[in-house]
């Protein structure tokens, strides 16, 4: 499954999603974000049964504020529209898997 581009106006149907849900706060000039960028493309072709985001930062302001992204690459996993894992900064992939798993 591809990427999906997250914004206000679909974040809600994402949210309550059945599947667990990676989202990757990004800015296009954010050094480590280009780093993890490729990691989490290969994370949703290979795991079709996560939902997998990806929220510019620059772009969609409210919805950093709301997850109090300060600081990124940020990736939230949400399980039941419930924020369960949230950390900052570039990861290798298995410690992303990892966190989708936890």
């Amino acid at each position: 499954m591809s990427v999906l581009k997250i914004n206000k106006n679909n974040f809600n149907e994402v949210k309550n999603s059945e599947k667990t849900v990676l989202l990757d706060f990004y800015a296009d000039w954010c050094g480590p974000c280009s780093m993890v960028s490729p990691i989490i493309d290969e994370i949703a072709e290979e795991n079709p049964q996560y939902l997998v985001g990806k929220v510019n930062v620059d772009e969609q302001e409210e919805l950093a504020q709301e997850f109090g992204v300060f600081s990124i690459p940020t990736l939230v996993v949400i399980k039941n529209g419930e924020v369960v894992n949230q950390v900052s900064g570039a990861r290798p992939k298995a410690q992303i898997l990892k966190l989708l798993e936890g």
